[in-house]
């Protein structure tokens, strides 16, 4: 448990341990945080935030700076982050070190940038006032880190958290809290005042629920599913009314019209159903393919799907690993077996992949009906629905059909078709003939029960940030 840029061990003498979910192996035992630590964690925080700290004497170059260093050592231990992501999470060594790694260090690079820039305004108001405004910190910030993007969540809370001045408890998943307990080390190198940032590997239900019900604690951000983070508000409503920026599920639509170019359309709906063996808020798990092009669109995914290479997420050969945990696996077994059940057709896959307890075969589904438990609920797996569809209004009223709205996807050649669907669209995001197309500079959030707030980009800011109005009468100039 890092805390007060010390190593300290769990206040209560327990222990975890993570595992390989590849091996099913135990990596290590990790100390536990639990309501005690949280409470030290928090301290340490709140102590960091007081007028005439070292963090906040600090000059806002100062705190970039800290960032740009931080990312340089994320940048020399990028190899060795990027293993023990793939060791922790099960999945590919490449998507770790090429993607997330890379992510992570332009995170905190872009709000290392905006550290010096996040700034108020002069108000032309009344003759004989002057008005301006002051952008401040929050003051201490909860982060919960899930476990399918460990360290590029990580980055995702704490770049602009530091950015703008604010201290942090971090609380990564139980499943996968090495990268994060490595990035203490790299805070503690970079000279980060004490306090400053603190990390509490544990669970939900005791850490996670300590940060979110904490008096002192001015801030929670969570990433998760929508029942924790329905939760995480309640806990933090009923608390101190605490800010809150909530990052939730998804059971995104990708819209697919037979103008579109049809192998693009297949590279990209399946990459979104299958990167990180579907273990992503962003999954393109429902695909409403046009009449036309149905049948041809259905044949290529198959035939991609094939291509598709199972086995130890450290070969760099493998594109495809094993679901997080056990639970997770029967979670997405048994929508399988409903799907079929209820008479949707299984193209390819639907099995677990024998001598490999937690991996699953790619599995597409074909004739998806929306009144189907694959259709509605989010599935968290390497699982592709591809559903029919005539006009284009029965397509975005099909896609819309849904109290979650994180991003949606459209793949056409008309411009006007993009336009006016993009527009209709009741999703955080929408992706036109890409998908999963993320940049640290674009915000990223959802609509509905998708989540409140924004991360990345410069909206970000606004969720870290307190607006004070600061109004002055003047002496009357002659």
């Amino acid at each position: 448990i890092f805390i007060n840029n010390e190593w300290r061990r769990s206040i209560r003498g327990r222990t975890f341990p993570t595992q390989n979910p590849a091996t099913g192996t135990e990596i290590c035992q990790v100390e536990e945080a639990g309501k005690d630590d949280v409470d030290e964690a928090v301290a340490a925080a709140k102590a960091a935030m007081q007028n005439g700290s070292s963090w906040r004497r600090m000059d806002s170059c100062g705190r970039g700076r800290l960032l740009n260093k931080l990312a340089d050592l994320v940048e020399r231990d990028r190899l060795l982050l990027a293993t023990l992501e793939t060791l922790d999470t099960g999945k590919p060594f490449l998507q770790s070190y090429f993607m997330d790694l890379e992510g992570s260090i332009r995170t905190l690079r872009y709000f290392a940038g905006w550290a010096d820039k996040n700034h108020g305004q002069s108000i032309p108001t009344d003759e004989g006032f002057l008005c301006l405004t002051r952008h401040e910190p929050v003051g201490v910030c909860g982060a919960i880190v899930p476990w399918n993007f460990p360290l590029l969540m990580f980055t995702w809370k704490l770049g602009p958290a530091l950015s703008c001045g604010n201290t942090l408890v971090i609380k990564p998943a139980e499943q996968t809290p090495l990268t994060a307990l490595h990035m203490g080390s790299l805070i503690q190198e970079a000279k980060f005042p004490a306090g400053v940032v603190n990390i509490v590997p544990g669970f939900g239900t005791t850490a996670g629920a300590a940060i979110t019900n904490h008096m002192d604690v001015d801030k929670v951000t969570f990433t998760g599913s929508t029942a924790v983070g329905q939760l995480v508000l309640a806990a933090a409503a009923s608390s101190n009314l605490k800010r809150v920026t909530l990052e939730l599920g998804g059971n995104n639509a990708c819209i697919v019209f037979a103008d579109c170019d049809l192998e693009l359309a297949v590279e990209y709906a399946q990459n979104g159903a299958f990167y990180n063996q579907g273990q992503c808020c962003t999954a393109a798990s429902r695909i409403f393919v046009q009449d036309a092009v149905y049948e041809e669109f259905v044949r290529r995914s198959v035939e991609k799907a094939k291509t598709i290479v199972i086995g130890d997420p450290l070969d760099p050969r493998t594109s495809h690993g094993p679901q997080i945990d056990r639970r997770q696996f029967d979670k997405v077994m048994d929508l399988i077996k409903s799907a079929a059940e209820e008479g949707a057709t299984l193209e390819f896959g639907g099995g677990a992949v024998s001598n490999r307890s937690l991996f699953i075969q790619p599995t597409i589904f074909s004739g998806v009906k929306d009144h189907m438990r694959i259709a509605k609920e989010e599935i968290f797996g390497p699982v592709q629905c591809i559903f029919r569809f005539s006009s284009q209004q029965e397509a975005v009223d099909r896609a819309n059909r849904s109290q979650l709205g994180l991003v949606s996807a459209i793949f056409t050649s008309s411009m006007d078709r993009a336009l006016s669907v993009s527009a209709a669209m009741e999703t955080g995001t929408v992706w036109v003939n890409c998908y999963n197309a993320l940049h640290v500079q674009t915000p990223f959030g959802g609509f509905k029960m998708s989540g409140v707030g924004r991360e990345l980009g410069q909206y970000a800011l606004a969720a870290y940030s307190e607006v004070k109005t600061v109004t002055m009468k003047c002496r009357k100039m002659l």
